[in-house]
């Protein structure tokens, strides 16, 4: 795919001369050209805890080789590089739809109820084999939810309390927020702590798995539909067009196999911190900023939001 204006986005810790030279060097080596410059994020200005630049670059480069040079460049220095075409005077994205588990928070929440129910080993693996893609996800889902059949109830309050939140979540929901963004988590995991994310960061809707509870007990069973990849792409289609968007204005964050649909069908689809085959497959990547890296990608700077 030979591509025409495009966005590189780098965030480091610090970016150092040696990374930028060995940018420059990926952007000459595919015979791109460096319209414009901004500094983006001044580690040494702010508290900031990361370095971002992004360069507007004009070519008509093979966008999926300079996007795969960039993967392994990203990889090699320690750093994100992001590659996008730039749309941005003809799309305006409104709508961020995000996975939870290991997404917006550091948790697979399967795995810890497993875990006070005596089965985290059993399941936890399950939960990995599934997230790297070798398990069909309904199938592994079914096989995991039965292994937490009288589970109390008292146990997923306790749980939530204690979910640890991804880093920059709490920054990058204020300011998309304030900026006007529609936000919307798309889950595998369960509407209990769905909500309860909601309630604390302020997301407009959930979408995720019921645990079916009864006399206080989990049961093990599981509510149809079960919330997987097809359904996670269907979703955010679904509430794009139900706010008169279309799919360029749309943005998916996920880390895992089951998201893999949902990040191919937004106009940005950013893997977070994600296994190596979903970062390779999807068309950006974060795995070394915080969440809130996704407001550099848009485009905006450290003057542009609230701290």
């Amino acid at each position: 795919m030979a591509g025409g204006d495009l966005i590189l986005t780098v965030l480091a810790a610090r970016l150092t001369a040696d990374i930028q030279s060995q940018v420059d060097a990926l952007v000459v080596q595919f015979g791109l050209q460096v319209k414009s410059t901004q500094r983006l994020a001044d580690a040494s200005l702010s508290e900031e805890a990361i370095d971002c630049t992004e360069h507007r670059l004009v070519g008509e480069a093979d966008v999926e080789a300079v996007r795969n040079a960039a993967r392994v460049l990203s990889e090699t220095l320690g750093v994100d590089i992001v590659l996008q075409a730039d749309t941005r005077d003809h799309f305006q994205p409104r709508l961020v739809c995000f996975d939870m588990d290991s997404t917006l928070i550091k948790a697979e929440v399967i795995d810890e109820l497993a875990r006070r129910h005596g089965v985290g080993d059993e399941v936890a693996e399950v939960t990995e084999r599934a997230m790297r893609g070798e398990l069909d996800f309904k199938a592994s889902f079914r096989e995991r939810m039965s292994k937490l059949a009288g589970l109390d109830e008292s146990v997923l309050a306790e749980i939530a309390e204690e979910l640890p939140l991804m880093e920059g979540v709490e920054r990058l929901m204020v300011n998309l927020k304030r900026l006007g963004y529609r936000t919307a988590i798309l889950s595998g995991g369960f509407t209990y702590f769905a909500r309860y994310l909601q309630q604390k960061l302020g997301f407009d809707e959930i979408h995720a798995n019921e645990l079916v509870i009864e006399n206080g007990t989990v049961t093990g069973a599981v509510s149809e539909p079960i919330v997987d990849a097809e359904r996670k792409a269907e979703l955010l289609e679904t509430i794009a067009r139900r706010g008169g968007l279309s799919l360029e204005q749309t943005i998916a964050v996920g880390d895992g196999a089951n998201d893999l649909k949902m990040l191919a069908k937004a106009g940005m689809g950013i893997a977070f911190r994600a296994k190596p085959m979903v970062r390779a497959q999807a068309r950006q990547a974060l795995s070394i900023s915080g969440l809130d890296g996704v407001l550099y990608l848009l485009g905006y700077s450290q003057h542009d939001l609230t701290p």
